[in-house]
């Protein structure tokens, strides 16, 4: 079945970095786009980055983009968020997910449990 295993949270101060691991097994994972996402406490599931399945084409939601950068090992079904200059308000639970379909989206089929990510000195 489909398992996506999420590391690399952990308590940054502002203007840190980050890097989260998602290992993923289950599926033929270099067939299927993926997803980042974040749930803030009290909020809403957020997407934050995605990745077709190839990993050239490359998403970013507005807040993220020039700071955070999705990348995938194909070899090593993993992927990666690595996170620079963080803002308290990137605090979160961060999700990779798997796309529902071959052409990427963001639509979800699974996501994992998730890696707590805290901002704050």
């Amino acid at each position: 079945q489909v398992q996506l295993v999420e590391s690399g949270g952990g308590l940054v101060a502002p203007g840190g970095s980050l890097r989260l691991t998602c290992v993923a097994s289950g599926f033929w994972f270099e067939n299927f786009g993926m997803n980042w996402f974040r749930q803030a406490p009290g909020k809403g599931l957020e997407w934050v980055a995605g990745i077709a399945n190839g990993g050239v084409s490359r998403y970013y939601e507005d807040s993220v983009k020039g700071r955070f950068t999705i990348s995938r090992d194909n070899e090593k079904n993993t992927l990666y968020l690595q996170m620079e200059s963080l803002r308290p308000e990137d605090t979160a639970m961060y999700f990779c997910a798997k796309v529902d379909g071959y052409t990427w989206s963001k639509r979800i089929d699974r996501k994992g449990q998730g890696t707590q990510v805290i901002v704050s000195s």
